[in-house]
C-alpha cells in the first residue's frame, strides 16, 4: 500500500483536496469514481516507494526497447477500445510495465495528462520514445475519436517497420562478420606470420637469394606494417571512426546515401524499403485522417534515406502548388511506376490509404525476396576473396621455395 495526496472535481464542481493509501494509482481513481470525484491530480507521497522507482528508471536508462513500445501501444488500444478511460488506462500500463524506461516516461504522461494536456501533446514531450508519426496518429485520432483503432493502426505500423529493420540487419550480420575476419586475418598474418616465413627464406637462400616479385611485395608490406604498427593500427581504426562521424553529418549522411544508390544490387535493396517505409506510413497517417502535406512532412523524415526525404519535402511544394501526389512522384525515378500509378487510382477512389497498404505488403515482400538473394551472393564473393587472399599468401611462399630446390637439386 501506498499514500497518495489527490485533487478531484465533485458533482458541484468544487475542488476537494485529500489523501488516501492504495495499492497503486488506477485504485486511487476508482475509490474517486465510486465517490463521485473527477481526478484532476493524483501524487504518490511514499517515499520509499519513489526512490526505488527513480533507481530502477536510472539503472533502465532512457532508451526504452522497441517491443515494451509496441506492447504497450496494443494493450492501450485494447483498453481503450474496451472503453476503459484514458488516465485509469494509462495508470495501468505505468504500474504493471516491465521497462523502468517506459515507467518513467509513463509515469510523466499521467501527470500531463491529469493536468489537461491531450494525449498528444504529452507523448510528443518524449521524442527518444515516441517519433513524430506516433504522436501526429494519436492526435488525429484523439481529434476523430478513434482512438483505440489509430493505436492498433501504429502497433501493426512498428511492428512491420522492425521486422523490415531485422530482415537488413540479419543480411548484413554475416558479410560485416566476414569482413572483421577477413581483415583481422589479414594484419595476424601480415604482423606475424610473414615476418617468419621471410626469416625463413632468408636462412635457407641467403641474404643474396633472388625472390619473386609476389613474394618480395608481401615482404616489403609485412615489413613496414612490422616497423610502424603503432602507425597503421591507430591510423585504420581512427580512419573508420572518422568516416563514421563524417557520415552522421547532413553534408556525410547526403553523400552515403547517394553513393549506396549506385552500388549494384545494394540499391535495388534501399530503393525498395525506402518505398515500403513511404507507403506504410503515409498510409497509416492518411488512415488516422492526418492532412496530406503533413503526413509527406512526417513520412519524409521517416523513410530514412536523405535522397528521398528531399523528394517528400519537393512535393510538398508541388501538391501546394496544385499539381497531385501521384504525378509528382511519377516524375521522380526514385519511386517505381507502380507507386505512382496505385497512388492515382487511390486519389480516384479516395482509398488512397488502403491502396498503399497494399503496396506497402508488396515490397515488403520484395525486400524479402532482394535480401535473400544479395545473402547467396555476398556469402560465396566473400569466401572467394578470403581463399584469395590466402592463396596470394601462399604462392609468395611456395614459390620462392620451390625455385630453392631446383637450385639445390642443380
Amino acid at each position: 500500500m501506498a499514500n497518495f495526496s489527490y485533487v478531484a472535481i465533485d458533482t458541484n464542481r468544487q475542488a476537494v483536496n485529500g489523501k488516501t493509501e492504495q495499492t497503486d494509482r488506477a485504485a486511487v481513481i476508482a475509490a474517486l469514481v465510486k465517490q463521485g470525484l473527477r481526478p484532476v491530480s493524483i501524487k504518490e507521497l511514499s517515499a520509499g516507494k519513489s526512490s526505488h522507482f527513480s533507481l530502477n528508471a536510472s539503472l533502465g536508462g532512457k532508451k526504452v526497447k522497441h517491443d515494451h513500445l509496441v506492447i504497450m501501444t496494443r494493450q492501450l488500444s485494447v483498453m481503450v477500445g474496451a472503453g476503459v478511460p484514458l488516465l485509469r488506462a494509462l495508470t495501468s500500463l505505468q504500474g504493471h510495465s516491465e521497462s523502468p524506461a517506459l515507467k518513467e516516461i509513463l509515469s510523466e504522461v499521467v501527470k500531463d495528462v491529469e493536468g489537461g494536456t491531450p494525449l498528444g501533446d504529452a507523448l510528443s514531450k518524449h521524442p527518444e520514445t515516441f517519433n513524430d508519426i506516433y504522436v501526429n496518429m494519436v492526435r488525429a485520432g484523439e481529434a476523430a475519436g478513434i482512438l483505440d483503432d489509430i493505436l492498433k493502426r501504429l502497433a501493426s505500423q512498428l511492428e512491420k517497420s522492425a521486422s523490415i529493420r531485422k530482415k537488413v540487419r540479419s543480411a548484413m550480420a554475416y558479410p560485416m562478420v566476414l569482413v572483421v575476419i577477413t581483415v583481422s586475418a589479414f594484419f595476424g598474418l601480415m604482423l606475424f606470420v610473414i615476418p617468419k616465413i621471410g626469416e625463413i627464406l632468408t636462412d635457407l637462400g641467403g641474404p643474396d637469394a633472388k625472390l619473386p616479385a609476389l613474394t618480395q611485395g608481401m615482404l616489403a608490406i609485412s615489413g613496414f606494417m612490422t616497423s610502424y604498427w603503432y602507425i597503421v593500427i591507430p591510423g585504420v581504426v581512427g580512419l573508420v571512426i572518422g568516416t563514421l562521424r563524417y557520415i552522421k553529418t547532413k553534408r556525410g549522411r547526403r553523400q552515403f546515401h547517394q553513393v549506396i544508390l549506385k552500388i549494384p544490387a545494394i540499391n535495388t535493396i534501399v530503393k525498395k524499403v525506402a518505398v515500403a517505409r513511404f507507403a506504410r506510413t503515409f498510409s497509416a497517417l492518411m488512415g488516422a485522417g492526418v492532412a496530406v502535406l503533413e503526413c509527406l512532412t512526417v513520412t519524409s523524415r521517416a523513410v530514412g534515406n536523405v535522397l528521398y526525404e528531399e523528394a517528400l519535402l519537393q512535393a510538398v511544394t508541388e501538391v501546394k502548388n496544385g499539381r497531385s501526389l501521384s504525378s509528382v512522384l511519377g516524375d521522380n525515378p526514385l519511386f517505381p511506376a507502380i507507386v505512382a500509378q496505385m497512388l492515382a487510382v487511390g486519389e480516384e477512389t479516395g482509398q488512397t490509404d488502403t491502396v498503399l497498404v497494399k503496396v506497402a505488403d508488396f515490397y515488403e515482400e520484395e525486400v524479402d525476396v532482394a535480401i535473400d538473394g544479395l545473402s547467396s551472393i555476398i556469402e560465396p564473393a566473400m569466401i572467394v576473396v578470403m581463399g584469395g587472399m590466402v592463396g596470394l599468401i601462399a604462392a609468395s611462399v611456395m614459390g620462392p621455395i620451390a625455385g630453392l630446390a631446383q637450385n639445390i637439386q642443380s
